[in-house]
Order: structure tokens, then C-alpha cells, then sequence
């Protein structure tokens, strides 16, 4: 039996090198005493990580496939199944890691069941917890509104509310399900002799729901089988609650309603669907505004009512009780002094997280400053009292600092005051490859002090050492997949974050994170993930923006693409597009830009890389104004 596996890929270059060393690491004798014969595929839509090169230089028996632009998943697993030649078929992410296993197990599952057109298999995310995706129920009506508005993560085993996920049914069990995820999607040559494939009107989400339901119609059955596991590293970590989300999938199943739904049906579908996007919607604005506001509402009421007691207070003192100062003073003047400290505060990262203590006292300081030298200004009128200014002054830093304390003593997320040092972390492998993971932490600047080796696998022993040693990671060190995958799932109630360093590599994964020695994704190391550098990053791209806006009548006209201009003024403004942009964030020009001619690809990433680590707003400005007839 031949096996076709086809991988798309789009900037994931470390998860697709360690997908397919599992890949090709995996068993091949079948049950029946013949092997399995792999014929793997991988589709790169127009990735800038290096990615083609890798494949090309680590796996040349590798069939591959470069495109040039980004023409979506369906399309792009599509070209390859035009090719493959395998007796099954499996659509396969690169940030997956199969068991040893896996391939035999499914291959044999198949031979042995003649219904079962497709099959996916359980898996878990990269901390060891089931993801439910593995197992999906059609989308009707019902179940997509139950879905979107919240109600299937209230009642996740409802054989009602949770349908979506097929929720009843036990996760550690064969059954026949629905929909087949598109992370790990195998079926007979046969189906997609009949199906014809992947719908290419769908760019990205329902793809695999459109299949699987036409591997139902076609007359086969969807398996869901447990006996064998893959790690699906984004899993349900994918900004799933996100509006970018529900809006595309929504999309999705519009594509869906109008191919398979007609008349009533297809309209009490839409109905819901957008019923269920605006409630999503407006919980997630409420949501958004909440987390963004809570804080500093503490603060400003606080503040506020510190204000007026010290001026009832002073009034009572100076004046016995009379009400000597005017309405306007409370109104209008008090909350106007706090939002100048509040403001001052923030500009000086008194809000970022984690909190700090000397920049919230500083940026106070500096609003007091400000204040001061605003009441000179004013007239002899308005001068209300210069000692009221100050000491409402103090009780607003005083009532901010103790608004973090209690924060921090209630254990919120962002706002301890207690410094937190590095965690230990728990090394499992042979002496040797402990003994490179050591080498590569080392290299990366990653203190090795709390670095405990041990070639034990015990889960007993391991939980006693990660208890003991206190370790916030463990790496598992060149170790079979399979055993790896066991122990996830064992472990995955300590709490602590698991990665896995290939034999013979250079470079750690974890969920959703790479560490090696030049990685562009080592936060510690970029100046730019910084709160303060986002926020003046988009504070130079509002304010260049509006002033580009203002000299357009004279710029306009040294423009080599005129129409473009007021486009994308607009478009940074807004914040969909930044004047320079970088690795997750697309921008008018790019950190290569600075430079004539057009430079590498190895060349852009070390641009880009330097850009992200030693970020200033006098880079994006030399970039901005050398290319200032190209915005």
C-alpha cells in the first residue's frame, strides 16, 4: 500500500522540519505482513522563513511544490493531489508531529473497515490536552449558532449544545463522526476519484468541512480513531475567539449554505449564523472594552474621589465649610488634572504589563511637572489653589500604586510586583542530548543554572522531580515521539509547558514557540514586542500619516504610484497596515527597504531580525522618508 501525505505550508518552518522528521521516522509494516510506502508532498505558499530551502537541503526525497503567493489551503493541497500517486490520502499541517505508528495503525484501520471512506485520528496541543476538533459534527443551523454564540463551551458534553464537537462521544473511543479535521484528513483514492477534491472557493476554514460531508454523500464513512496520536501544535490556540475568526468563518459557511442548502433552509441558516455573529461580536467589543478600561476606571474614580475629599476637606480647614470653590472646579478642572496624570502615566508605560512602579512614579512626576507649568499659564481666576494641585496629585499616584497592590496580592496576571525569576527546567533524554540542550540554552543566553538532566521517563519520577526541582518546562531531549506524546498526556496536569528538542537539532518547540540561537521569535530579545515599543511604533505611524495627508497636495505628484498614496495613508492610520512592517504584522515597506537594489532572502531576514531587536522610531523614519516616492 502506497500513502500520499500532502503538507502546506506558509511560514512554519522549524514545525514543518519537525513534522517531517516524524514523518519519516514513523513504521511502515502493516498488519498484513507487507509495508507502507510514503510518498510525501509539500506545498509552500510563497513562505519567507527559509522554509523551501530547509526542505530541499534536509528531506531531497521530499516532492516539492514553491508557489509564489499565498493562493490559500484548498488550492494548494489540491495541486499536490493532482500528482500524488498513494493508494490513501492524507492532508496533513506542518505544525503536527505524528507517533511512530500512526500511518499503520490508520493504513491497517482502513484495510480492515471497506466504510470507512475518511478517518482523522485524537489529537492533543502542545501541552498534552485533547483538542476537540478531533472528532465534528455537520454544521447545521442549530449547531453552528450553538457554536458561535458561546453556548458549546458552557455545555461541552451536551449531545445538543456541543454537537459541533460531537461532544457526547467519548474521546478515548472508535466512532463514526461527521467532519474530519483538516489538520490530519486521510481518505481512499477512490473518494477523491469520486469528490474530486477540495472546494477551492474556500481560502481558509471549511474546507475540510465541505470534503467530509461529500464523503458522506458519496456513500463512505468518516472514523474517528483514539488507538493512535498526533501533537497538533496551534490546536484550538488559534485566536479562534477573535472577530477575524468568526468573520471568516462565517464566510466559510455561507460558501457552505448556498451549495448544500436551498429555499427555507438556507435562509433560517443565514439567519443564525448572523444572529450568532452579532452576539458575538458584541461580547467580544464588551470584552475588548472591559480588559482595556477596567484599570484605568479603578483609577481615574479613585483619584477622583481623593480629589474632592481633600477639597472638602481643605475648604473645611481654610474656609469653615463654606463651598468656596465653584461647581466647575469639581466638574470640569479635577478631571482634567487626573486625565493629565493618567495620560502622562501612560506614556511612560505606567500601564504596560507587568506593571513597574518606577514608571508609573515617574510618569506621574512628570504629569505634577506639567500641571504645575500649566497653572502658571492660566489667569489669576482659574488658579484655584496650587497645594490642592499637589496633594490631589499625590493621592492619585498614591491610589494608583495601591490599586496595583491589591492586583497583585489577588495574583491578576500582569500586575505582580513580586520580581519572578526564571523557573527551573527539567531536561529528559540520554546524557548526551541533555547535554546539547545545556549547549543550545547556553547559546541562546538562556541561564542553565535551574537546569536539571535526568534520563528517567518514569511519570511517577517525573512528576516527584518537576514537584521537587519546581520546573516551569520540561524538554523532552531527542526522545520517541510516541513516549513523548504518553507523557503529555500523563504530565499535563502539573501545569508545566512542554517542548521537544529533535535528536541532532538546533532548536526547541514548544506551543507555538521556537527557540533556537537566531530565531526572530525570541521575545526577550526583541525591543519590539515591548508595550512601549508598540506604542510608539503606532503613535510615529498615526502622526506621520496625518502630516503625510496634509503635504499630499505637494507629494502626491513625486509619487511612482499616485493611486496608492491615499490608500495607504488611510490603511496605517487606521491599523491595518504599518509604514514598516515585520515578521506577523504586514507594512507598506519592509526593514529591507533601507537598502538599494534588491537584496537575499537570508539578507531580508537578518534586516528583519535586527530591525525587531534593536527597534526605533529613527529606523522607521530613515526607511519612510528614502522610499518617500513609493507610499
Amino acid at each position: 500500500m502506497r500513502l500520499s501525505i500532502v503538507i502546506v505550508n506558509y511560514n512554519v518552518k522549524y514545525f514543518l522540519k519537525q513534522c517531517l522528521a516524524s514523518v519519516f521516522g514513523s513504521d511502515r509494516g502493516l498488519a498484513d505482513g507487507s509495508e507502507l510506502e510514503l510518498e510525501v508532498w509539500v506545498v509552500d505558499n510563497d513562505s519567507v522563513d527559509g522554509s523551501v530551502e530547509m526542505v530541499r537541503t534536509d528531506f531531497p526525497q521530499v516532492h516539492l511544490i514553491e508557489n509564489h503567493e499565498n493562493v490559500g489551503f484548498a488550492k494548494a493541497n489540491n495541486m499536490a493531489l493532482r500528482q500524488a500517486t498513494g493508494d490513501v490520502l492524507l492532508l496533513l499541517n506542518p505544525d503536527t508531529v505524528v507517533e511512530r505508528d500512526t500511518f499503520v495503525r490508520c493504513a491497517d484501520f482502513m484495510a480492515r473497515h471497506a466504510d470507512c471512506g475518511g478517518l482523522t485520528v485524537k489529537m492533543v496541543d502542545g501541552k498534552g490536552n485533547y483538542l476537540r476538533e478531533s472528532k465534528r459534527g455537520f454544521p447545521s443551523p442549530a449547531a453552528s449558532f450553538y457554536k458561535i454564540s458561546g453556548l458549546t463551551r458552557l455545555f461541552p458534553h451536551s449531545k445538543r449544545f456541543a454537537a459541533y464537537y460531537m461532544g457526547h462521544l467519548d474521546e478515548d473511543e472508535v466512532n463514526k463522526i461527521e467532519i474530519l479535521p483538516g489538520a490530519f484528513l486521510m481518505f481512499r483514492r477512490e473518494v477523491y476519484a469520486k469528490t474530486g477534491g477540495l472546494d477551492e472557493s474556500y481560502f481558509m476554514y471549511g474546507e475540510d468541512i465541505d470534503f467530509s460531508w461529500s464523503i458522506k454523500q458519496a456513500g463512505w464513512e468518516n472514523y474517528y480513531l483514539p488507538t493512535t496520536r498526533i501533537i497538533h501544535y496551534k490546536g484550538e490556540s488559534t485566536r479562534k475567539g477573535s472577530m477575524n475568526y468568526v468573520y471568516t468563518f462565517y464566510n466559510a459557511m455561507s460558501i457552505f449554505v448556498r451549495k448544500y442548502f436551498s429555499g427555507k433552509d438556507a435562509r433560517l441558516f443565514n439567519m443564525l449564523l448572523q444572529t450568532a455573529i452579532w452576539m458575538r461580536a458584541t461580547l467580544a467589543w464588551m470584552q475588548r472594552i472591559a480588559k482595556h478600561i477596567a484599570v484605568p476606571l479603578q483609577d481615574f474614580l479613585l483619584a477622583y474621589g481623593g480629589f474632592v475629599l481633600i477639597k472638602q476637606l481643605w475648604e473645611n480647614v481654610k474656609w469653615g465649610g463654606a463651598e468656596y470653590y465653584p461647581p466647575q472646579y469639581t466638574l470640569l478642572v479635577i478631571p482634567l488634572y487626573i486625565l493629565i496624570l493618567m495620560v502622562s502615566s501612560w506614556l511612560n508605560g505606567g500601564y504596560d504589563k507587568p506593571v513597574r512602579i518606577g514608571r508609573i512614579v515617574s510618569g506621574m512626576g512628570t504629569g505634577v511637572l506639567l500641571l504645575l507649568a500649566f497653572y502658571s499659564l492660566l489667569d489669576e481666576s482659574q488658579r484655584y489653589s496650587r497645594l490642592l494641585l499637589l496633594m490631589g496629585s499625590a493621592w492619585t499616584m498614591a491610589a494608583t500604586l495601591l490599586i496595583r497592590v491589591a492586583l497583585s496580592a489577588k495574583g491578576v496576571k500582569g500586575y505582580t510586583l513580586r520580581t519572578h525569576a526564571r523557573g527551573a527546567t527539567l531536561a529528559v533524554g540520554t546524557s548526551t542530548e541533555t547535554a546539547r540542550i545545556r549547549e543550545l540554552y547556553a547559546s541562546m543566553g538562556i541561564s542553565t543554572d535551574k537546569l536539571t538532566e535526568t534520563d528517567d521517563t518514569d511519570t511517577r519520577h517525573l512528576q516527584d522531580l518537576i514537584r521537587i526541582e519546581h520546573a516551569e518546562e520540561v524538554v523532552f531531549c531527542g526522545c520517541d515521539i510516541r513516549h513523548v506524546i504518553e507523557l503529555m498526556a500523563h504530565l499535563r496536569t502539573t501545569g508545566v509547558e512542554y517542548r521537544i528538542a529533535p535528536r541532532e537539532s538546533d532548536y526547541v518547540i514548544g506551543s507555538e514557540t521556537v527557540l533556537t540561537p537566531d530565531d526572530l521569535y525570541i521575545a526577550s530579545l526583541d525591543t519590539i514586542s515591548t508595550d512601549t515599543a508598540r506604542r510608539t511604533k503606532r503613535m510615529f505611524d498615526i502622526g506621520t500619516s496625518f502630516m503625510l495627508l496634509l503635504l499630499s497636495p505637494v507629494l502626491i505628484w513625486l509619487q511612482k504610484n499616485k493611486g496608492k498614496y491615499f490608500t495607504h495613508c488611510l490603511s496605517v492610520m487606521v491599523g491595518s497596515l504599518t509604514w514598516v512592517g515585520y515578521t506577523g504584522h504586514r507594512g507598506v515597506f519592509t526593514p529591507a527597504d533601507i537598502m538599494d537594489g534588491k537584496p537575499t532572502e537570508q539578507l531580508r531576514e537578518r534586516l528583519t531580525l535586527r530591525y525587531m531587536r534593536h527597534y526605533s522610531t529613527a529606523t522607521d523614519f530613515s526607511i519612510l522618508i528614502r522610499n518617500l516616492k513609493n507610499i
